[in-house]
């Protein structure tokens, strides 16, 4: 049995700024379940905490039809939750999500960082974009751009919803085709994939061969330097299998086109964990 409870942080204060609130849910199942699937779990339910300064049905009805849509596109039962009206703990208007998943796997099929051997590819899965981590950084440039007017692409892009890769990787799974895989969330994306490194061994990252996404290269406009776009954001990388290079091509047959995975970096045998080469292509 694998658990996993999390929030989409202040991504929150965006949904709020916008008055959008039907994917947030969807955010918040991907946050849990992705964190199953990185331990080769399948995830089998779900449950939510709402707490509200004063209920809004509308709002709140948005933010559960997301969740609903969310545990469908994890393939997991919403088993219930808890919704609080908290006046004097929240401030007019604002909200907070948690979440917290169930999932199950053979302990025999449990993914862990000894699968994990020198010369595995290190395949990046897209993201759908922001995700839900690094929204403190992006609210602090909406503050300091506040008199000028945020296309609409933008507003969509800040609240594009989580994809959720459960459907997908559990399809490897069962095939045995992945050695380790690594969320990429707080952190970013170097941080997260060194968490998953067995001692003895180091990741070699290629940067230039990262595929960054427009949000990505908005967000760097703002003098933001590579080394803290990397440790805050996604920067375009989703999720991240370490694989035998022999399984690639059958592990990109079990995606879709807009989320096909694509190499940037291998394992080699050294005490450092993490070199990195080539530059983010802006």
């Amino acid at each position: 049995i694998v658990s996993s409870t999390d929030g989409v942080g202040t991504k929150i204060e965006i949904a709020n700024k916008f008055n959008k609130y039907d994917t947030i849910g969807i955010d918040l199942v991907a946050m849990c379940v992705n964190d199953l699937i990185v331990q080769g779990a399948k995830p089998i339910f779900f449950l939510d905490y709402i707490a509200v300064n004063k209920l809004a049905l509308n709002k709140v009805k948005k933010i559960l039809d997301g969740i609903v849509h969310g545990c469908k596109l994890a393939d997991c039962a919403l088993v219930g939750g808890e919704t609080a009206e908290m006046p004097g703990t929240y401030q007019k208007n604002k909200f907070d999500l948690a979440g917290f998943a169930v999932g199950l796997v053979d302990k025999k099929n449990l993914l862990t960082k000894n699968k994990i051997k020198k010369n595995n590819v290190i395949l990046a899965v897209p993201s759908s974009g922001l995700h839900s981590n690094g929204f403190s950084l992006v609210r602090l440039i909406l503050k300091k751009k506040r008199n000028l007017h945020l296309s609409s692409s933008i507003k969509n892009n800040l609240l594009k919803p989580t994809k959720i890769y459960v459907k997908e990787i559990n399809k490897i799974n069962q095939k045995k085709l992945i050695n380790g895989c690594a969320n990429i969330t707080g952190g970013g994306l170097l941080n997260n994939i060194i968490r998953i490194i067995p001692k003895g061994l180091f990741i070699n990252i290629n940067l230039s061969n990262i595929k960054i996404k427009p949000i990505f290269k908005w967000l760097k406009k703002n003098k933001i330097k590579d080394l803290e776009m990397l440790n805050t954001f996604n920067c375009g990388v989703g999720f991240c299998l370490i694989v035998d290079n022999k399984n690639i091509r059958n592990i990109k047959k079990m995606f879709s086109k807009s989320y096909q995975p694509y190499p940037i970096g291998f394992v080699s045998k050294e005490k450092i964990k993490i070199k990195t080469y080539g530059k983010l292509k802006w």
